[in-house]
Protein backbone atom coordinates (compact mmCIF):
# COMPACT_ATOMS: atom_id res chain seq x y z
CA UNK A 1 0.00 0.00 0.00
CA UNK A 2 1.60 3.47 -1.14
CA UNK A 3 -0.02 5.75 1.82
CA UNK A 4 0.14 9.11 1.77
CA UNK A 5 -1.01 11.49 4.36
CA UNK A 6 -4.49 11.64 3.50
CA UNK A 7 -4.99 7.75 2.82
CA UNK A 8 -2.80 6.96 6.15
CA UNK A 9 -5.75 8.69 8.15
CA UNK A 10 -8.11 6.07 6.69
CA UNK A 11 -6.14 3.33 6.86
CA UNK A 12 -5.53 4.16 10.51
CA UNK A 13 -9.79 4.75 11.40
CA UNK A 14 -10.31 1.44 8.82
CA UNK A 15 -8.13 -1.07 11.12
CA UNK A 16 -10.31 -0.51 14.17
CA UNK A 17 -13.47 -1.67 12.25
CA UNK A 18 -12.98 -4.87 13.57
CA UNK A 19 -13.45 -3.86 17.23
CA UNK A 20 -16.02 -5.47 18.81
CA UNK A 21 -17.15 -2.92 21.91
CA UNK A 22 -18.91 -0.59 19.33
CA UNK A 23 -18.59 2.28 21.97
CA UNK A 24 -14.35 1.55 21.66
CA UNK A 25 -14.92 1.17 17.98
CA UNK A 26 -17.05 5.02 17.63
CA UNK A 27 -13.72 6.68 19.75
CA UNK A 28 -11.24 5.40 18.61
CA UNK A 29 -12.58 6.24 14.58
CA UNK A 30 -13.73 9.84 15.53
CA UNK A 31 -10.15 10.13 17.10
CA UNK A 32 -7.93 8.90 14.97
CA UNK A 33 -9.10 12.04 12.02
CA UNK A 34 -9.07 14.47 14.66
CA UNK A 35 -5.43 13.55 15.74
CA UNK A 36 -4.49 13.72 12.50
CA UNK A 37 -5.55 16.38 10.90
CA UNK A 38 -4.11 18.26 14.28
CA UNK A 39 -1.00 16.99 13.02
CA UNK A 40 -1.51 18.39 9.36
CA UNK A 41 -2.48 21.52 10.35
CA UNK A 42 0.55 22.39 12.41
CA UNK A 43 2.35 20.62 10.51
CA UNK A 44 3.89 19.35 13.70
CA UNK A 45 7.73 18.51 12.61
CA UNK A 46 9.68 15.38 14.00
CA UNK A 47 11.43 17.21 16.92
CA UNK A 48 7.95 18.72 18.23
CA UNK A 49 6.47 15.37 18.12
CA UNK A 50 9.36 14.30 19.97
CA UNK A 51 9.12 16.78 22.25
CA UNK A 52 5.27 15.79 22.94
CA UNK A 53 6.37 12.24 23.48
CA UNK A 54 8.78 13.13 26.52
CA UNK A 55 6.32 15.49 28.00
CA UNK A 56 3.53 12.98 28.27
CA UNK A 57 6.27 10.57 29.41
CA UNK A 58 7.34 12.75 32.36
CA UNK A 59 3.30 13.08 32.74
CA UNK A 60 3.41 9.65 33.10
CA UNK A 61 6.22 9.24 35.47
CA UNK A 62 5.19 12.20 37.82
CA UNK A 63 1.81 10.00 38.49
CA UNK A 64 2.05 7.78 42.10
CA UNK A 65 -1.05 6.52 44.79
CA UNK A 66 -0.72 10.80 45.80
CA UNK A 67 -0.42 12.69 42.74
CA UNK A 68 -2.18 12.11 39.70
CA UNK A 69 -0.46 14.09 36.70
CA UNK A 70 -2.80 13.29 34.07
CA UNK A 71 -5.76 14.50 35.68
CA UNK A 72 -3.96 17.82 36.39
CA UNK A 73 -3.10 18.01 32.46
CA UNK A 74 -6.61 17.17 31.75
CA UNK A 75 -7.71 19.89 34.41
CA UNK A 76 -5.67 23.16 33.31
CA UNK A 77 -6.26 21.77 29.31
CA UNK A 78 -9.95 22.11 30.27
CA UNK A 79 -10.70 18.96 29.41
CA UNK A 80 -12.05 17.61 32.84
CA UNK A 81 -14.58 20.49 33.23
CA UNK A 82 -16.05 19.90 29.77
CA UNK A 83 -16.26 16.07 30.33
CA UNK A 84 -17.65 17.16 33.84
CA UNK A 85 -20.36 19.78 31.99
CA UNK A 86 -21.20 17.62 29.16
CA UNK A 87 -22.63 14.82 31.89
CA UNK A 88 -23.33 17.06 34.07
CA UNK A 89 -26.99 16.90 36.17
CA UNK A 90 -29.40 19.03 33.97
CA UNK A 91 -31.40 19.66 37.23
CA UNK A 92 -30.23 18.88 40.12
CA UNK A 93 -26.34 20.63 41.65
CA UNK A 94 -23.87 21.29 38.97
CA UNK A 95 -21.15 19.21 38.84
CA UNK A 96 -17.29 20.47 38.90
CA UNK A 97 -14.22 18.95 38.90
CA UNK A 98 -12.70 16.05 40.73
CA UNK A 99 -9.09 17.17 41.13
CA UNK A 100 -6.12 15.41 41.23
CA UNK A 101 -6.01 15.36 45.57
CA UNK A 102 -8.86 12.73 45.52
CA UNK A 103 -6.46 10.14 45.87
CA UNK A 104 -7.18 8.75 49.08
CA UNK A 105 -9.57 7.55 51.70
CA UNK A 106 -11.43 9.70 53.54
CA UNK A 107 -12.16 8.93 57.72
CA UNK A 108 -15.44 8.14 58.68
CA UNK A 109 -17.11 10.73 60.54
CA UNK A 110 -20.11 11.91 62.99
CA UNK A 111 -22.24 14.84 62.49
CA UNK A 112 -20.61 17.91 64.23
CA UNK A 113 -17.04 16.49 64.15
CA UNK A 114 -14.04 18.53 62.94
CA UNK A 115 -11.81 17.25 59.65
CA UNK A 116 -9.12 20.17 60.65
CA UNK A 117 -7.24 17.98 62.88
CA UNK A 118 -4.40 20.59 63.13
CA UNK A 119 -4.26 24.31 64.48
CA UNK A 120 -4.33 27.10 62.16
CA UNK A 121 -6.61 29.33 59.98
CA UNK A 122 -10.07 31.23 60.69
CA UNK A 123 -12.71 28.56 62.58
CA UNK A 124 -15.46 27.42 60.05
CA UNK A 125 -19.15 25.50 60.12
CA UNK A 126 -19.89 24.10 57.31
CA UNK A 127 -23.95 22.91 57.09
CA UNK A 128 -25.22 20.73 54.08
CA UNK A 129 -28.29 19.21 52.80
CA UNK A 130 -28.58 16.53 50.28
CA UNK A 131 -32.00 16.35 48.70
CA UNK A 132 -33.54 15.18 45.64
CA UNK A 133 -34.50 17.49 42.88
CA UNK A 134 -38.08 17.15 44.20
CA UNK A 135 -37.05 19.05 47.51
CA UNK A 136 -37.48 15.48 49.42
CA UNK A 137 -34.68 14.92 51.93
CA UNK A 138 -32.47 12.09 51.51
CA UNK A 139 -31.41 10.57 54.35
CA UNK A 140 -28.48 7.90 54.43
CA UNK A 141 -26.57 9.39 51.84
CA UNK A 142 -23.06 9.55 51.98
CA UNK A 143 -21.60 13.25 51.29
CA UNK A 144 -17.16 12.94 50.80
CA UNK A 145 -15.76 16.08 51.92
CA UNK A 146 -11.99 17.10 51.53
CA UNK A 147 -10.17 20.78 50.98
CA UNK A 148 -7.08 22.76 51.21
CA UNK A 149 -5.85 23.67 55.05
CA UNK A 150 -5.30 27.44 55.95
CA UNK A 151 -2.42 27.61 53.69
CA UNK A 152 -3.42 25.80 50.73
CA UNK A 153 -1.49 22.29 51.36
CA UNK A 154 -3.60 19.03 51.21
CA UNK A 155 -2.63 16.94 53.32
CA UNK A 156 -1.10 14.25 50.56
CA UNK A 157 1.14 17.43 49.87
CA UNK A 158 2.75 17.68 53.67
CA UNK A 159 2.70 14.04 55.20
CA UNK A 160 5.51 15.62 57.39
CA UNK A 161 3.21 18.58 59.07
CA UNK A 162 -0.12 16.79 57.91
CA UNK A 163 -1.78 13.87 59.78
CA UNK A 164 -3.46 11.59 56.98
CA UNK A 165 -6.92 12.41 56.61
CA UNK A 166 -6.64 16.24 57.49
CA UNK A 167 -9.21 18.07 55.62
CA UNK A 168 -10.98 15.31 54.52
CA UNK A 169 -14.32 13.50 56.10
CA UNK A 170 -16.95 10.86 54.83
CA UNK A 171 -20.75 11.56 56.39
CA UNK A 172 -23.83 10.31 56.17
CA UNK A 173 -26.86 12.26 56.37
CA UNK A 174 -29.61 12.29 59.32
CA UNK A 175 -33.31 12.12 58.54
CA UNK A 176 -33.88 15.50 57.55
CA UNK A 177 -30.76 14.65 54.70
CA UNK A 178 -28.48 17.00 56.56
CA UNK A 179 -24.87 17.13 57.53
CA UNK A 180 -22.30 19.52 59.57
CA UNK A 181 -18.50 20.07 60.02
CA UNK A 182 -16.08 21.71 61.54
CA UNK A 183 -12.79 23.43 59.75
CA UNK A 184 -11.19 25.80 58.60
CA UNK A 185 -11.70 27.90 55.60
CA UNK A 186 -9.76 26.84 52.94
CA UNK A 187 -7.01 28.99 51.18
CA UNK A 188 -6.74 29.49 47.43
CA UNK A 189 -3.38 28.01 45.98
CA UNK A 190 -1.31 26.81 43.65
CA UNK A 191 -1.58 23.52 41.13
CA UNK A 192 1.29 21.47 42.06
CA UNK A 193 3.75 23.47 39.47
CA UNK A 194 7.13 20.58 40.22
CA UNK A 195 6.08 18.56 37.05
CA UNK A 196 5.75 19.04 33.52
CA UNK A 197 2.48 20.62 34.07
CA UNK A 198 3.94 23.56 35.85
CA UNK A 199 6.68 23.44 33.28
CA UNK A 200 3.95 24.25 30.53
CA UNK A 201 1.78 26.77 32.77
CA UNK A 202 5.21 28.72 33.12
CA UNK A 203 6.00 28.53 29.21
CA UNK A 204 2.76 29.59 28.54
CA UNK A 205 2.60 32.77 30.84
CA UNK A 206 -0.46 30.81 32.65
CA UNK A 207 -0.63 31.28 36.12
CA UNK A 208 -1.39 28.33 38.73
CA UNK A 209 -3.45 29.34 40.87
CA UNK A 210 -7.21 28.34 41.84
CA UNK A 211 -9.56 30.31 44.24
CA UNK A 212 -10.40 28.79 47.53
CA UNK A 213 -13.03 25.82 47.81
CA UNK A 214 -14.19 22.55 49.41
CA UNK A 215 -14.83 19.38 47.53
CA UNK A 216 -18.18 17.53 47.78
CA UNK A 217 -19.12 13.96 46.27
CA UNK A 218 -22.83 13.00 47.22
CA UNK A 219 -24.17 9.65 46.69
CA UNK A 220 -27.18 8.36 47.28
CA UNK A 221 -29.27 4.86 46.62
CA UNK A 222 -31.42 5.78 43.08
CA UNK A 223 -29.40 8.63 42.37
CA UNK A 224 -26.91 10.08 40.24
CA UNK A 225 -23.73 10.64 41.83
CA UNK A 226 -22.63 13.94 42.05
CA UNK A 227 -19.00 15.51 41.89
CA UNK A 228 -18.95 19.42 43.11
CA UNK A 229 -17.28 22.54 44.87
CA UNK A 230 -18.16 25.15 46.50
CA UNK A 231 -16.07 28.18 46.40
CA UNK A 232 -15.92 30.62 49.10
CA UNK A 233 -17.34 34.23 47.73
CA UNK A 234 -14.02 36.69 48.40
CA UNK A 235 -11.60 34.12 47.88
CA UNK A 236 -9.13 35.44 44.82
CA UNK A 237 -8.69 34.22 40.94
CA UNK A 238 -12.81 33.17 40.87
CA UNK A 239 -12.73 34.58 37.79
CA UNK A 240 -9.32 32.98 36.92
CA UNK A 241 -9.41 29.52 37.89
CA UNK A 242 -6.09 27.83 36.67
CA UNK A 243 -8.55 24.37 35.98
CA UNK A 244 -11.66 26.49 34.50
CA UNK A 245 -13.72 24.71 37.04
CA UNK A 246 -15.62 27.93 38.98
CA UNK A 247 -19.68 28.13 38.08
CA UNK A 248 -21.31 31.07 39.91
CA UNK A 249 -24.36 28.65 41.42
CA UNK A 250 -21.50 27.07 43.82
CA UNK A 251 -20.13 30.10 44.74
CA UNK A 252 -20.97 30.39 48.45
CA UNK A 253 -20.51 33.17 51.33
CA UNK A 254 -18.83 32.04 54.24
CA UNK A 255 -20.34 34.58 56.43
CA UNK A 256 -18.56 35.81 59.82
CA UNK A 257 -20.23 34.96 62.74
CA UNK A 258 -19.53 37.11 65.88
CA UNK A 259 -21.56 35.07 68.62
CA UNK A 260 -20.54 33.40 71.38
CA UNK A 261 -23.22 31.44 72.14
CA UNK A 262 -23.30 29.67 68.71
CA UNK A 263 -19.94 29.36 69.19
CA UNK A 264 -19.92 27.45 72.02
CA UNK A 265 -23.09 25.41 70.56
CA UNK A 266 -20.52 24.40 67.59
CA UNK A 267 -17.23 24.00 69.99
CA UNK A 268 -15.68 26.37 67.65
CA UNK A 269 -13.66 29.89 68.54
CA UNK A 270 -15.60 33.18 68.54
CA UNK A 271 -15.92 34.66 65.97
CA UNK A 272 -15.89 31.80 63.04
CA UNK A 273 -17.42 32.14 59.28
CA UNK A 274 -20.52 29.68 57.98
CA UNK A 275 -21.08 28.23 55.08
CA UNK A 276 -24.10 26.05 53.83
CA UNK A 277 -24.54 24.14 50.77
CA UNK A 278 -27.72 21.98 49.26
CA UNK A 279 -25.88 19.35 47.41
CA UNK A 280 -29.48 18.19 44.64
CA UNK A 281 -29.15 14.46 43.29
CA UNK A 282 -31.28 13.91 39.83
CA UNK A 283 -32.97 10.19 39.63
CA UNK A 284 -30.48 7.69 38.15
CA UNK A 285 -32.63 7.31 35.27
CA UNK A 286 -32.44 10.94 34.62
CA UNK A 287 -29.62 11.69 31.76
Amino acid sequence: MDLTSESTTAAVVDSFAATPDPRLREILQELVPHLHDFVRKVRLTLPEWQAAIEFLTAVGQKCDENRQEFILLSDVLGISMLVETLNGQSSGTESTVLGPFHMVASPEREHGDSIALVGGGTPCVVSGRVVGTDGAPLAGATVDVWQCNAEGFYDVQQPDVQPPGNGRGLFRTDAEGRIRFRTVVPSHYPIPTDGPVGKMLLATNRHPYRPAHIHFIATAPGHRELTTHIFVADSPYLDSDAVFAVKKSLIADFVEVDDPGQARAHDVANPFRAASIELVLEPADVG
